[in-house]
Order: structure tokens, then sequence, then C-alpha cells
């Protein structure tokens, strides 16, 4: 099994003839995923990379009704319209790169999406993959890091940063395990599929044996997880560990990183490590640790 990706998996890249969608759609071909082509009002019938690129996502869509995912790549202030241009087109799961997406905007997108029944990863996410079997966006980077930093296993990897989904997906490596997919959530203030969603899918998947969370202390996601175990809804064996211990010596407010790190009073990372230990879950130290505390059940 798998989770976000599998052999069906059919790609459009929205803002394939930018720098970064040439970028991340070659990324994804030479990783073997199926992308079928791209988006881009005005370039209509042109080809980039072999494929064909459309004026309108809902053009694609007609010509190729069986198009899984698209992937986002336009800048900031055209976010928005593209989201929802996929939204509307059918696309259930979308996937967007894009960084500083104005939260009003993600919070859109994120309704209308739920109205819809579709699922969006990000904002801010390199992306996700299942080594072995494809990836939607860079995550990794090129193949031949890619290949170092993954192979198949039973380790779900779970990462507010994108640094860190390979940082961690590496150690697991380095341990002699494998992943069974790793996904970059994004690290805006608002997550379009949060800990929780994934939680889930990794739960219902087979293949997965055990996951590995990289947090950090902004936002309260991870009280989600908290719930989750409290109830019965996550039952595998999760090790985690909450970056920015520090972020509880500073002023309320105060963003520390990317969008999503910002100081709350009494919801810190420390806050977060004693609630997630009451229900069991495996709390790190350091991040490095994550891989000994999983390996056990891999």
């Amino acid at each position: 099994m798998s989770i976000l990706i599998n052999n069906n998996t059919k790609v459009l890249v929205q803002g394939i003839t930018g720098n970064e969608g040439q970028k991340a759609a070659a990324a994804m071909l030479e990783y073997g995923t199926d992308v079928i082509g791209g988006v881009r009002p005005g370039k209509g019938g042109e080809e980039v990379l072999g494929k064909p690129v459309f004026n309108t996502v809902a053009e694609a869509v007609a010509t190729i009704p069986d198009i899984t995912t698209s992937t986002i790549y336009v800048p900031p202030f055209a976010a928005k319209s593209a989201i929802l241009e996929a939204i509307e087109a059918g696309i259930m799961q979308i996937n967007t790169i894009v960084e500083r997406v104005p939260i009003k905007d993600t919070a859109y997108c994120l309704a209308a999406a739920k109205e819809r029944g579709a699922q969006i990863i990000g904002p801010s996410s390199l992306g996700y993959i299942n080594p072995g079997v494809g990836r939607v966006g860079v995550v990794g980077g090129p193949k031949a890091q890619a290949d170092e930093i993954f192979t198949p296993g039973s380790i779900g990897i779970i990462s507010r940063s994108g640094g860190m989904t390979n940082e961690v997906s590496w150690q697991i490596r380095k341990a002699g395990m494998g992943q069974s997919a790793a996904v970059h959530v994004g690290g805006d203030l608002l997550m379009g599929t949060t800990y929780a969603d994934l939680l889930r899918l990794f739960e219902a998947d087979e293949q997965t044996k055990a996951v590995v969370v990289f947090g950090e202390h902004g936002g309260s996601y991870e009280f989600e997880i908290v719930e989750m175990i409290e109830k019965g809804e996550f039952t595998k064996p999760l090790a985690i560990y909450v970056g920015g211990k520090f972020a509880n010596t500073l002023p309320e407010g105060m963003n520390i990183g990317h969008a999503g790190a910002i100081v709350e009073r009494g919801k810190g990372a420390a806050e977060k490590e004693a609630a997630l230990k009451t229900v069991g879950a495996l709390v790190a130290e350091d991040y490095e640790q994550l891989a000994e505390l999983v390996k056990p059940f891999a």
C-alpha cells in the first residue's frame, strides 16, 4: 500500500512554463512520476519537457480526465486563483509549494476544498514521496540525492520543515530502515493537511509500522495528535521531536522562523511534549534520537 501517491497518480503542474515549475516537472519525471502536462494561461499548445501545456485546468481535465493531482508553482498573489481553479475542475489532491500565501486566501481555499472533498497539501510544501513509487513536488532534491535519502520501508515521516523532511528521512536510512512515505506538510500558519490527517492515512496503511514527526513550537497541531491517540484513532508507535524549546523565553506572538512558528504562551514545545508523553508518544530530546526510538518497530 501507499499514501497520497500510487502507480495511478497523474500530476498536472500549474505554472509549468516558469523556472520553478519546469524544475519540479523534471524532478518528478526523473523519479518516475507520471506528469501529464501543465497549465499556463496564454501558453496553450506549447510543450515543456515533451508534455503539453494547457491554458486552463479545465481544458487539461477535459483532455486528460484521469488527472489525480495538481501541484502549484505560481507567485503568491496567484496562488488562490490557481488552487480554486484546480478545485473547481474536480482535481481532488492539490500540492502547493507557494510560500507566504495570505492567510485569508489560504483559509478561503481550505474551506472551498473541504466543501468539494478535495485535499490540499501545503501551502509552503516541498511535496511528498513514496520511495520507489513516485513523488509530487521536489522533496528530496535531484534524483541521485533522493535515492540516497529514501528507500522503501515501514516508517512514515511527517515534517513541518522541508529540510528536516530530508534530514529525518536520512537518519532513518542510516539506521538501516526505509520510509513508507515522507510528507512535508508546509510551514505556514494554516496547514491544508495536518499531522492528524496524515496519521489517519498511516494508521490504515499496512506498510507503515511506525511514524516519525518533526514538529515545532508554533501552532497547536501537535495537540490534535494527543487527542487522536486518546480516542484510539492512531494506535501505531509514534516518535516525535518538537523543535523550538527556547521560544518559551521570547515574547508571545513573536515569529521565530517561517509563518507557522509563532510563539503562543501555554502551547509551546514543553507543553506539547508533556501532553504527548501522557498518551504514550515517544518524545525525542534531539531529532537524531528519532530513528533510535522507532527502530524496534520497523
